[in-house]
């Protein structure tokens, strides 16, 4: 049996796990400290399946600032996080871009994509961005 300590953060309670099992059996986990059924859920995925959302940002071509924060909509197996951050690296996208936008759909055959988590104006041909300026 091998042994591992974690910390739930499935609510804000954070419950301190400790957890035993055995090495790709998931039936023979067994969880303490949990104090409601989420903790132990919790334990099994990460124990045998650890996966994380990615947060991070892309070049944006022709907009008011150069950047536009990004997240994978769900999160992707923690195996893949550094082949996904290659193919997020390796994208630019074109100025507007509304939060919510899929900028990468199904990135790397994972069922996440990559949204923008803000809004990005395009940048005016005077190199003013595009809102209303103060009419006094």
């Amino acid at each position: 049996m091998k042994t591992r300590d974690i910390v739930c953060i499935e609510c804000p309670n954070g419950c301190e796990l400790h957890v035993e099992y055995e090495e790709g059996k998931p039936d023979s986990i067994k969880v303490e400290g949990a104090i409601c059924p989420q903790g132990i859920e919790y334990a099994k995925r990460e124990i045998f399946h650890p996966s994380r959302v990615i947060t991070t940002s892309i070049l944006v071509e022709d907009g008011e600032i150069p950047l536009v924060s990004v997240k994978t909509d769900k999160p992707i197996p923690k195996e893949k996080i550094f082949e996904v951050m290659e193919e997020i690296k390796k994208t630019k996208v074109q100025a507007p871009v509304e939060i919510h936008d899929i900028l990468i759909k199904d990135v790397l055959s994972t069922g996440a994509n990559v949204i923008a988590t803000k809004s990005i104006n395009r940048r005016s041909k005077n190199g003013r961005n595009n809102k209303q300026s103060c009419a006094w």
